[in-house]
């Protein structure tokens, strides 16, 4: 399946990079109905929420995913999700 080049063509969840079906979920699971709600989020605090719903610790590449999802939705080029790790690590050096 293709990913969108920008977010003004995402449709779907699916569309964003580094989006795929599980993800989806776990945007629906935090409350999302559009792909566009997720501009301009805080990649960490959606991370935080979806920890508590779970009852567990995510895999830290979720949040380097996150982070790579709403910069992409802010108008971001599309990037891998472990373009984001160094600057997650300095950022969150405890996850």
């Amino acid at each position: 399946m293709a990913k969108a080049a920008h977010a003004t063509a995402v449709r779907a969840f699916t569309d964003i990079p580094n989006v795929g079906k599980a993800m989806a979920r776990d945007f629906a699971q935090l409350g999302f109905a559009h792909p566009r709600e997720l501009a301009g989020q805080d990649a960490f605090a959606l991370y935080q929420r979806l920890c508590a719903l779970t009852k567990c610790r995510q895999d830290p590449c979720v949040l380097d995913t996150f982070l790579a999802v709403v910069d992409f939705m802010d108008g971001g080029a599309a990037r891998p999700w472990w373009d984001f790790t160094e600057a997650r690590k300095k950022r969150h050096p405890e996850l």
